[in-house]
């Protein structure tokens, strides 16, 4: 699997094709060896990633996540195969069982979330030859949810996580499993400018239980969550700051056993010259 060090991830959603297009050419450029990007309201998972690995050369592009309950197992599996068939092995097909709300709007019954797992993983991959080594990885937060991604694919995709959760995942990662956090960040020094587009970024999250339980597992509380969240809630899920400060924030993933990070740039809607200006500063990481 071509993973790399450090990737971007991008709410593609936002990104008209020309946009996404441009996203991909300076995440290139810059020297970034993966993009990720989520299937939540806009586009579906496996066709944007038909184009986003058409315009591009050297990327590896990983969903992040697409979710199960959006195609069946076998879909997937098929998918997958064709996309790296096709460009060249550059597809990484990120999982995740999504969130009740957003998977109950579709029409589906929300059940448990390993269980779930497990089963679709069993649907894919049972009976298939060289599927232990296909680039398939898993959306986890949880004790059970990782075990079960370093178990039965590549590794782990982290999203609103600290370096102390990245720490005690990496204590039970196998040799040759990935870990692969995602960080948003901003530079930004004014305190209150940061925290005020932080909170713009992370307030679908605080809707979503599975965000909740997991925030209260690694130290947060309910006042936590409440009024958009606390400055304690914000300050540890966007790293902000000057470029050093946030280098250093990013750094402690690395440090804490991540072998791949994956930045999201905070930035106003619509900003994307501050998001690419972002980019590069960070692409030295």
């Amino acid at each position: 699997m071509k993973l790399g060090r450090l990737g971007v991830w991008n709410p593609n959603d936002r990104l008209a094709p020309p946009d996404l297009a441009r996203l991909l050419a300076t995440s290139e450029d810059l020297g970034y060896t993966a993009l990720w990007y989520p299937e939540a309201v806009g586009y579906e998972a496996l066709s944007s990633a038909s184009f986003m690995l058409a315009h591009s050369k050297t990327l590896s592009i990983g969903s992040s996540i697409a979710q199960t309950y959006a195609r069946d197992a076998f879909t997937a599996r098929r998918g997958m195969l064709g996309l790296n068939q096709m460009y060249g092995d550059r597809f990484i097909l990120g999982l995740g069982v999504s969130h009740a709300p957003m998977v109950e709007a579709r029409g589906h019954d929300y059940d448990r979330p390993v269980p779930t797992m497990r089963a679709y993983l069993d649907r894919m991959q049972d009976g298939q030859e060289g599927a232990a080594e296909w680039p398939v990885m898993l959306a986890a937060l949880g004790p059970l949810m990782m075990k079960l991604a370093f178990a039965r694919t590549q590794g782990a995709l982290p999203v609103n996580a600290t370096p102390e959760h990245t720490r005690r995942a990496a204590a039970v990662m196998p040799p040759g499993k990935h870990l692969a956090v995602a960080q948003k960040f901003l530079i930004e020094t004014n305190a209150e400018r940061a925290r005020a587009i932080g909170r713009a970024e992370l307030g679908m999250y605080l809707s979503m239980p599975n965000y909740l339980n997991h925030w209260q597992r690694i130290g947060f509380t309910a006042e936590d969550f409440a009024d958009g969240g606390s400055d304690r809630l914000i300050d540890a899920m966007i790293n902000w700051g000057s470029a050093e400060d946030v280098k250093r924030q990013i750094r402690g993933h690395f440090e804490a056993g991540a072998t791949h990070v994956c930045i999201r740039p905070v930035h106003a809607n619509g900003d994307y010259a501050a998001r690419d200006a972002m980019l590069r500063i960070m692409a030295d990481l």
